[in-house]
């Protein structure tokens, strides 16, 4: 009888992190009409950072040490999941809507899938296998917005390859923080990372001169900011992290396949996007495609 309430609340939280990580695509979309990239990553990481350093210091009474195996690990981490990641996804948001590269991005969970196999020998399932065609090829739907010759063709834009580049740099960090996690806890790991980020994005930032941009930022762009790293960072992390620790990750990971739905729904309705229906149609071809591959996992 007390286990429903517990797993309905758990639930709740994973939907709400897949809803704030949903609309950051819609808020990163806005920032990039005014912030160059490297410098909106910056500003962005700047309010995470602080935010999972109270997190931390709340949580374990201080900063834990790092020996030098997990300090190489985190900057790894730092580099592609915060580094690389922000870059292709604020610059690849100049080129393409919000909506067509949250489709894109729910390559995701197969990409890893495909990577967990033939690098570290995970077992492949015919229906994990399937599951893998099917997501890319609506994901050749996607990128070609409803063209496939043009893929076959090599004619993809610059956009969806910068798109892609977050796809490839968000496997890495996710089996990268695999490694982390053995000796630091997740948020720990999360903080560290984070910063590591922050300070080879302020290094990056510097031929955009932030110093001279950030004091012109307009309400609306640092509104997004704080979004971008109140909501779409420290929030909607500590949600997934709390959910996860109850019922696993393999109950988890669906959900996130939730976050180009709401990517999409969110575009729509707040910047008036409308995408081409083959797109649309697409977008479902891959996410029932990671459905099937994370589908024996969750089970």
């Amino acid at each position: 009888m007390n286990t429903q309430p517990s797993y309905f609340s758990v639930y709740l939280k994973l939907i709400v992190a897949t809803l704030l990580w949903g609309g950051t695509w819609v808020a990163a979309h806005i920032l990039v009409e005014e912030a160059p990239p490297f410098t909106g990553a910056f500003t962005r990481l700047i309010v995470a950072v602080a935010i999972l350093a109270w997190m931390v210091w709340r949580q374990e009474g201080g900063f834990p040490p790092l020996n030098w195996h997990s300090g190489r690990t985190v900057f790894w981490m730092g580099f592609t999941g915060f580094f690389l990641y922000s870059f292709f996804f604020l610059t690849g948001l100049q080129h393409i809507s919000a909506g067509h590269g949250a489709l894109i991005i729910a390559l995701n969970p197969v990409l890893i899938a495909l990577v967990a196999w033939l690098w570290f020998k995970e077992p492949m399932t015919a229906l994990k296998g399937a599951g893998i065609l099917t997501a890319l090829a609506g994901c050749i739907l996607v990128i070609s917005n409803g063209h496939p010759e043009k893929f076959l063709q090599g004619d993809i834009g610059v956009g969806e390859l910068l798109i892609l580049g977050c796809v490839a740099s968000w496997a890495a960090y996710t089996f990268i923080g695999q490694r982390a996690t053995k000796t630091l806890s997740p948020l720990v790991a999360t903080f560290y990372a984070s910063a590591v980020g922050l300070i080879l994005l302020g290094f990056a930032s510097f031929s955009e001169k932030p110093w001279l941009l950030i004091p012109q930022f307009s309400l609306m762009t640092w509104l997004c900011l704080l979004y971008l790293g109140l909501f779409g960072t420290a929030i909607a992390y500590t949600l997934f992290t709390d959910s996860v620790k109850i019922i696993g990750a393999a109950r988890a990971a669906p959900f996130i396949n939730l976050t180009p739905i709401f990517g999409v729904l969110f575009s729509a309705l707040l910047l008036n996007e409308r995408l081409h229906i083959m797109v649309l149609i697409g977008g479902l071809v891959t996410i029932t495609g990671v459905m099937m591959t994370v589908w024996q996992r969750a089970k």
